[in-house]
C-alpha cells in the first residue's frame, strides 16, 4: 500500500509563494509519474503539475511559469514550489501517484486572499 503525506499548505497574499511537499512511503522510482491536483469549491478536480519517472515535467496552463514541481529521490518527496500566487489558485491540492493504480493522499488547503 502507497502512502502519500502533503505538507506545506496554508494562508498567503496575492503575488507571495508556497511549497508545497508530497512525502511517499517507499520508493519513489517505483512510480511512473507523480503530480499535483487542485479541487476548488464547486469546480471539478484539474490538473496542475506532474514529473515523470524520466524527470520530464508538465504544467497547466493556468500555472506554467509560476509553479515548478521537482523530486527529490533521496527523501522520497515530490515538491510544488508554488511563486506569484493569485486568489485563483485557492483550492484544496493533492499529491498524487501512478503505478499501475492512482494513488492518492489527503489534501492541502491552499488559500490566496487579495
Amino acid at each position: 500500500q502507497v502512502q502519500l503525506v502533503e505538507s506545506g499548505g496554508g494562508l498567503v497574499q496575492a503575488g507571495g509563494s508556497l511549497r508545497l511537499s508530497c512525502a511517499a512511503s517507499g520508493n519513489i522510482f517505483r512510480f511512473n509519474a507523480m503530480g499535483w491536483y487542485r479541487q476548488a469549491p464547486g469546480k471539478q478536480r484539474e490538473l496542475v503539475a506532474r514529473i515523470f519517472s524520466g524527470g520530464s515535467t508538465d504544467y497547466a496552463d493556468s500555472v506554467r511559469g509560476r509553479f515548478t514541481i521537482s523530486r527529490d529521490n533521496a527523501k522520497n518527496t515530490v515538491n510544488l514550489q508554488m511563486n506569484s500566487l493569485k486568489p485563483e489558485d485557492t483550492a484544496v491540492y493533492y499529491c498524487y501517484a501512478d503505478t499501475v493504480f492512482r494513488f492518492w493522499g489527503q489534501g492541502t488547503q491552499v488559500t490566496v486572499s487579495s
